[in-house]
């Protein structure tokens, strides 16, 4: 249960990553750096979230390849990520502002691509907790089965 709810908290810091970013969108002038960072932010958390689901203690890594690296050898689907996260990569690496060009339609895409990867994130956690849930509803059938035969 102690995981389940680890799994929460990360889940839960990407919620308020993403919800960050799209708050910031109010403001003027639109800070692009910092809207772009908590959304690669929030994909981040998403991913470390499934890790931790996978029974891997997510790292201090901030690299969104490597953690979607990891992730590919519990499911291939995240190949279907490879995009997002490539293109989000970027706003986590320890550069100045300054260092960066970063246009609204960048801005955009970042908090797409975030979206995308927790939703994806979201999906695959809920199906392993579906076959988990019927993995033991099997098992409660054979044990069943099993106890009628011996009666």
């Amino acid at each position: 249960m102690e995981r389940i709810n680890r799994v929460k908290g990360w889940l839960d810091f990407a919620n308020k990553d993403i919800s960050c970013a799209k708050y910031l969108l109010g403001m003027r002038p639109v800070p692009l750096e910092i809207v772009c960072y908590h959304s690669e932010q929030a994909a981040e958390e998403a991913l470390k979230g499934y890790l931790l689901y996978q029974n891997i203690e997510p790292s201090q890594t901030q690299d969104l390849g490597r953690l979607c690296s990891i992730c590919l050898k519990f499911d291939k689907a995240f190949e279907g990520l490879m995009g997002p996260w490539e293109r989000l990569a970027r706003y986590g690496e320890p550069v100045y502002p300054s260092e960066m060009q970063i246009s609204d339609n960048d801005m955009k895409t970042a908090i797409a691509d975030a979206d995308r990867i927790m939703a994806f994130v979201l999906q695959r956690l809920q199906l392993t907790e579906e076959i988990a849930q019927k993995d033991d509803e099997q098992k409660e059938q054979q044990e069943n089965a099993a106890g009628q035969q011996l009666t």
